[in-house]
């Protein structure tokens, strides 16, 4: 059978065209040298190489049979880096910022599908705005962000992981909460709770826009930056809010969720968010995996 013991003595002597030279350079004796290559002549029934006393040069079996064993060498070698590389990814580490949205539904799946594919894997997940996800990313302090992209996010790599529609959070002994078809201009009747004014924070364009097109303004009472602080104003009598449909999942008393109309379908886009020249060998193939199973 065919062996790269064989394919390297074959190098090593086509290289050197002498015996000596060729045994010192594998740390083989002349004879076992010698041995390898008549075992490999027979397993390919030709001729190698013409010896002589004097010399040593390869046949024309031998330039073609070099050229293929250069190719098998570089393909055995291939196997072997690809094959470590692999173990570093199982047992590697990825390190994953997330908004609160992605703790409801993307990341109990991600976490299942992730430990199934590479058990050894370890994920740490550390929940931060959006904004500062990308800050991290640019320090390289996490390789992965999983948040709302905003626009002014230049020189990272993305791709929409899920979508998810908005819907009314009022306290549930509201008014709103009767009424059967609730619309936006519904809202501007009652105290409501936004988010905070900031350019980098999706929610909050999506919002403005969404009252922008409807030519209503709501009566802001209360600001926050966060849907967790909003459900809790809300769940307090404080006012009504327009929240991401995942926000269904938390658990607070005295909240009820409506759908709104005209709305027009309005969606918010979570992303995978990452550093184009992130080199953690760990991340390419847990992104694969990410990008099949929410992609």
């Amino acid at each position: 059978m065919l062996e790269l013991a064989h394919i390297r003595s074959f190098i090593a002597v086509a290289s050197e065209l002498h015996f000596g030279r060729a045994s010192i350079r594998l740390n083989l004796t002349q004879p076992a040298l010698s041995r390898q290559i008549q075992s490999l002549e027979q397993i390919l029934k030709v001729e190698l190489f013409v010896r002589t006393s004097r010399s040593v040069r390869l046949t024309s079996a031998g330039h073609g049979f070099l050229r293929e064993a250069h190719r098998l060498l570089e393909q055995a070698e291939t196997a072997v880096r690809v094959a470590r590389r692999s173990e570093r990814t199982e047992n590697g580490a990825v390190v994953i910022g997330l908004i609160g949205a992605a703790t409801y539904d993307v990341l109990p799946k991600l976490i299942r599908e992730a430990r199934a594919a590479f058990p050894a894997l370890e994920l740490s997940f550390t929940e931060m705005l959006t904004s500062e996800q990308i800050d991290a990313l640019a320090r390289r302090r996490i390789d992965l962000g999983l948040g709302r992209l905003p626009s002014g996010a230049r020189g990272l790599c993305t791709a929409v992981i899920a979508k998810e529609r908005l819907v009314l959070a009022i306290p549930t002994d509201h008014s709103l909460a009767r009424v059967a078809r609730i619309t936006l201009q519904d809202l501007t009747r009652h105290s409501y709770i936004g988010y905070e004014p900031n350019p980098t924070t999706v929610l909050y364009e999506l919002l403005e826009q969404v009252f922008r097109d409807s030519q209503c303004s709501p009566q802001v009472v209360q600001r926050s930056k966060q849907t967790q602080t909003v459900l809790s104003l809300v769940s307090a009598g404080i006012g009504v809010a327009l929240v991401p449909e995942t926000a269904r999942r938390a658990s607070f008393d005295n909240v009820t969720f409506r759908k709104v109309v005209g709305l027009n379908g309005r969606a918010l886009e979570m992303h995978a968010i990452w550093r184009p020249d992130n080199d953690n060998p760990a991340l390419p193939s847990f992104r694969t995996l990410l990008l099949s199973v929410l992609g």
